[in-house]
């Protein structure tokens, strides 16, 4: 590998997991405003799958990088930066929906859309917070306002939005009932879940009533039954079916708010999950870790939809 060089996952068209190949390509040279990431681990999340396959074509056509989510340490400080400076440890979810090129050693990256790394954390649980973190509290906390006094229904509990959701609601005093199989209830309880419907065995729709919030991660018929568990004036939050104009229609004819949610790169979000992480009342759960060379495992991992919590690379 030459000094300019890295590793890096390229793939050159789309497909399965097996497109995702490692290989050298040129590192990234910052441009104003921007740092260079040394990155240590790369998260991996669903998006990443789904841009793969060319399921949702984010990026256009191949050749590129996937991924989005990384924490590291900052090699190069580019002109006009002034929040970091070299061998500052940093996380972040830079520039989606744009290309990051989060599967390789290094990122350039907008100095905004980085926050310190919390001290808490180690580089693999870092990198797996933010697009989890931040959907969970740009949809609990910048779109439904979840305070003390709230009740909050989460969708998928156990899984990588679901899981921080629920910390995220209890940290700001509301009320969490979620949704999640048998064999993740005692994790979600540990997490602060207040109660816990198995929607293998029981409809949410018959089991919960009177909710204020409902954060929806499923979309489609249980986006749209959703709408019935809320109080009078409650938001549905979704972070699937953003453009469902019926869904829209539907809540705002029984005065209700439908809100679309995508998680943005955002550094005070970003601060403000850190410092729940220093705290004690975030954590991250890893269902697994593997090197970067194994990143058709990981994505095969994602896509089964039984992990919990979030699978992490390792530079």
């Amino acid at each position: 590998m030459t000094a300019a060089g890295m590793r890096a996952v390229v793939q050159r068209s789309f497909g399965g997991p097996e497109v995702l190949e490692l290989t050298e390509a040129d590192r990234p040279r910052p441009l104003l405003n921007e740092v260079l990431v040394r990155v240590h681990a790369a998260g991996v999340n669903p998006i990443d799958a789904h841009v793969r396959s060319g399921a949702i074509p984010l990026l256009g056509e191949p050749p590129f990088v996937v991924g989005w989510d990384i924490s590291g340490v900052v090699e190069e400080v580019a002109p006009g930066v002034s929040r970091f400076a070299v061998g500052d440890e940093v996380f972040g979810m830079p520039l989606i929906p744009r290309a990051a090129g989060g599967y390789a050693e290094y990122v350039a990256a907008p100095s905004r859309q980085l926050a310190r790394k919390p001290a808490a954390l180690d580089h693999p649980h870092a990198a797996a917070l933010p697009l989890a973190g931040l959907t969970a509290w740009q949809a609990l906390v910048d779109a439904a306002g979840v305070g003390r006094g709230r009740r909050v229904l989460v969708h998928g509990g156990g899984g990588g939005v679901g899981h921080l959701a629920i910390q995220i609601a209890k940290a700001r005093g509301a009320e969490v009932v979620t949704t999640a199989s048998a064999a993740k209830s005692a994790f979600v309880r540990a997490l602060g879940a207040d109660e816990v419907i198995d929607y293998r065995t029981a409809d949410f729709a018959d089991a919960v009533a009177g909710v204020d919030v409902v954060l929806d991660s499923v979309g489609g018929d249980t986006a749209l039954r959703s709408l019935s568990v809320l109080r009078p004036g409650g938001t549905l939050v979704t972070i699937v079916e953003m453009r469902n104009q019926v869904l829209a229609r539907t809540a705002a004819d029984r005065g209700l708010r439908c809100v679309g949610v995508t998680a943005e790169p955002d550094h005070v979000g970003l601060t403000e999950l850190a410092a729940l992480a220093d705290s004690g009342q975030l954590r991250v759960h890893l269902a697994r870790t593997l090197p970067l060379s194994a990143a058709a495992q990981a994505h095969r991992l994602i896509e089964s939809g039984s992990t919990m919590g979030k699978v992490v690379l390792t530079m």
